[in-house]
């Protein structure tokens, strides 16, 4: 008998050794199969089982959560959703997240190992700290004169602090209300599904995945380029360009808009934007010298990040002399995000040097106890001092003089460049109004601000499309609201 409870007792030790190599084999070689495994609803239900961590604007929350009473409990909200939205994204318990909501998620989502001083303990008690904050460097004023000045045109706003990097302004327009596109069920997909049918593409961000023809106010990164390789020592200088000048090697003739552009100088022809003196100064400059220029503003990267992707600007690298003459001029293949035109203007604004655009100014635990701080970065020198200085001189002719009047703000020294952008089949598309520009207070030692203002609404009359006219008020009421006081 006792021979009986001993095979019996091993058969059970048997049979125990084998359960715990089983449990063995799920939770060390078998678990992240069964954790990627689209049945398992547990990640996303532990997911949303706790409010998300707040993006902040000056301090404040921008977002929410609301308790859905739902298997996946909290939902996202938003305040001011189409206003912000290029900001801080979706985050859809559907489709996911996108912009800071995807760039901070492990942060907002309390996932973040800097989220708590002892991590492992929520590892081996499968738990996590409350969602933390992700607090951004815009202002809301400046945020809401872009916003307001579009008023639901096609384009965008992009609106830097030349000395730091810091956006004080990301507006895309049309807009959209990223909160209806919480939570799950028939709303959210008729929402995303109308939403991505919209001939209008409220959901594509303009200000950083949109890349558009620069036009004219590419004629600053050519005389930066001309000024700094010493083609160009005299900006005053009479530069024997004809009107209209012929492209190289073709029997093409290029005019021009404005008047008086026939032997113009350099300094002429930014106040007055003509095409034709640019152009020629382009391709004296020479390929390799406007490659090396147009890629010292950010032209060609494609790793900007802010911390959502960037798309990237193109200056091409391989072009025939007439083909030069028209990229000098922001024309042919030359395409650019507005905040790559901001990024121009606020490295002259910032005597040449130019700093890295980032929208995240800190993280924080959700008690505000801080986790990580947006870091300053240099991206090097788009131009020497002197050309940058040069340049603002040039830049406050255009709009104390010139195409761009519009932008003039009393008791303020203001810098500006138009650009009226063709597109199109035969240059046959309503063309896009830009203004590029920078601000700083009467005797105040640096600028406050830059900005880039696009405008694509094709339902504009075409004769009424010019930088001066669609994009410098724009500019203008979003550089009153950067400057102190505003």
């Amino acid at each position: 008998m006792i021979r009986y409870i001993r095979w019996c007792a091993y058969f059970c030790a048997a049979l125990l050794v084998a359960l715990l190599v089983n449990t063995a084999r799920v939770q060390l070689w078998e678990s992240a199969a069964y954790g990627a495994n689209p049945a398992n609803k547990r990640p996303a239900i532990e997911r949303y089982a706790e409010p998300r961590g707040d993006i902040l604007v000056e301090g404040r929350p921008v977002t929410g959560s609301r308790d859905s009473g739902q298997l996946l409990r909290y939902e996202r909200t938003y305040k001011n959703g189409p206003l912000y939205a290029p900001v801080t994204g979706y985050s859809s318990q559907t489709y996911g997240t996108s912009s800071i909501e995807r760039a901070e998620d492990a942060i907002l989502s309390g996932t973040d190992p800097g989220l708590s001083a002892f991590p492992l303990w929520y590892e081996l008690s499968r738990g996590r700290p409350a969602g933390g904050n992700a607090a951004t460097t815009i202002r809301a004023g400046v945020q809401r004169a872009a916003y307001t000045g579009l008023a639901g045109k096609r384009g965008a706003v992009a609106a830097l602090e030349p000395a730091t990097g810091k956006i004080l302004a990301l507006v895309s327009s049309p807009s959209y209300d990223p909160g209806e596109l919480s939570g799950t069920g028939t709303r959210v997909k008729e929402a995303w599904a109308r939403l991505n049918a919209d001939p209008a593409k409220p959901m594509l961000n303009r200000a950083l995945r949109e890349t558009y023809p620069p036009g004219s106010t590419f004629k600053i990164v050519t005389a930066a380029a001309a000024l700094d390789a010493g083609v160009v020592t005299d900006v005053d200088a009479p530069t024997e360009t004809p009107d209209p000048y012929p492209l190289p090697g073709t029997s093409t003739l290029l005019p021009n808009a404005a008047t008086g552009c026939q032997d113009a100088s350099m300094a002429e022809a930014v106040q007055w934007s003509c095409n034709t003196v640019m152009a020629k100064i382009g391709v004296r400059v020479g390929l390799r010298g406007m490659v090396e220029a147009a890629q010292r503003f950010g032209f060609n990267d494609d790793g900007l990040r802010v911390p959502a992707w960037v798309s990237r600007s193109n200056f091409d690298t391989d072009m025939s002399q007439d083909q030069l003459a028209l990229s000098s001029i922001g024309q042919f293949n030359t395409k650019a995000t507005p905040l790559q035109m901001a990024m121009v203007a606020a490295a002259v604004a910032n005597g040449g040097e130019l700093k890295a655009p980032y929208l995240v100014d800190r993280t924080t635990q959700d008690d505000g106890s801080p986790v990580r701080r947006g870091v300053q970065r240099s991206l090097g020198w788009a131009m020497s001092p002197a050309t940058a200085l040069r340049l603002q001189e040039l830049m406050e002719k255009v709009v104390e003089n010139g195409t761009g009047k519009n932008a003039a703000i009393p008791g303020a020294v203001v810098g500006g460049k138009t650009g009226t952008a063709q597109h199109g089949v035969g240059n046959a598309g309503t063309p896009y109004a830009w203004f590029i520009s920078w601000a700083k207070a009467e005797g105040a030692p640096l600028p406050a601000v830059a900005v880039a203002v696009v405008v694509e609404d094709a339902a504009a009359d075409r004769g009424d499309i010019s930088g001066n006219l669609a994009a410098a008020p724009i500019a203008r009421a979003v550089m009153e609201a950067a400057l102190p006081g505003g």
